[in-house]
């Protein structure tokens, strides 16, 4: 069920247009090569300088033409066509990817940035616009990073934060069924390799600053990549107690004690996430399995613990709308 309205969307929409062009405050992920390195934000990413850091403000593009998709009437639209005419040009998009051809910088946003930029390009591509044209050169330097960076990954990362190796898989098989066959059998090979025969998982999470659960994450992944039957068989054995309701804390939402400390902030999106991956994770069960009203019944209460809170605190707010995207529709 689409828990998605046209007042939270514009909303939302509202909320992070607010901030895409905020170029201060910025963190930077820069290796400085040299004096000449030390510039602006705006002067090495010529799209990509608000939303306090590059990978917010990627996935805050990705929301709100997103959002103007799913609502076209929605009052904000035309400022996000305005912005988007702009910005998601072709000289731009170079000014992007001539700051990840410099030395030092194989490792930029690997690979949440990585996926968010691929799940970006996929969404400008169903709009009847230039835009996914002048991204696509850097998408394609991302889906390059990939298949070099994957098949040397030889442990998954597991941890709950931005190094989190399903997630960004999630995302980028998304991409690349459409465009890259032989991304998705990477995808494909590895995942089952790294998590194929896991089971009984303990889920000792969340971490302090965690915004993705390394449990559900992993799963959602899995239901993407198996057949319903063999993902079935293969999550039971992953997390076989859930109909009793363990681990609990996968069904707990996380406490957030100080939202404007941006790590602590985390855990709201950790809710979201969470949220998230439980609605999707019951869809590729179906009705009929013992574990879909548990986890319906857990993403509600994640939803319930941090929508109300995705504004309040630029620590929050310049990224929290996205992952309520996500747990809404």
């Amino acid at each position: 069920m689409n828990l998605l309205t046209q007042d939270i969307a514009g909303r939302f929409a509202t909320l992070t247009l607010s901030h895409l062009g905020k170029r201060y405050p910025f963190k930077m992920d820069l290796v400085l090569n040299g004096p000449e390195d030390a510039r602006a934000p705006a002067d090495h990413h010529p799209i990509f300088h608000g939303s306090f850091d590059w990978h917010s403000c990627v996935h805050g593009w990705w929301q709100v033409m997103r959002l103007m998709r799913l609502f076209p009437d929605l009052p904000e639209a035309a400022a996000i066509r305005a912005r988007a005419d702009a910005m998601l040009v072709p000289d731009k998009v170079a000014g992007e990817r001539a700051y990840l051809a410099r030395p030092m910088s194989a490792g930029f946003e690997r690979p949440y940035g990585w996926a968010w930029l691929l799940a970006l390009h996929q969404e400008l591509a169903l709009h009847d616009a230039p835009w996914a044209a002048a991204l696509e050169p850097l998408a394609a330097d991302f889906a390059a990073r990939f298949h070099a960076f994957l098949p040397k990954l030889t442990y998954p990362l597991r941890v709950g934060t931005h190094f989190n190796i399903a997630f960004a898989l999630v995302l980028a098989l998304g991409w690349a069924r459409e465009r890259d066959p032989a991304l998705v059998a990477l995808i494909r090979d590895r995942a089952l390799d790294w998590f194929g025969k896991d089971r009984a998982c303990q889920a000792w999470e969340p971490g302090g600053d965690e915004f993705l659960s390394p449990a559900l994450c992993e799963a959602l992944l899995m239901s993407r990549l198996l057949e319903p039957t063999d993902f079935a068989i293969w999550f039971h054995a992953f997390l076989p107690n859930l109909a009793e309701g363990e681990p609990e804390t996968l069904f707990t939402p996380a406490t957030v004690s100080d939202r404007s400390d941006g790590k602590i902030a985390h855990l709201d999106g950790l809710n979201l996430s969470r949220a998230w991956c439980w609605r999707a994770i019951a869809s590729a069960l179906g009705e009929g399995d013992p574990v879909f009203a548990c986890a319906q019944d857990a993403a509600r209460v994640h939803i319930d613990a941090s929508l109300p809170h995705v504004a309040g605190d630029y620590m929050g707010e310049h990224w929290l709308a996205t992952f309520a995207l996500l747990a809404l529709e």
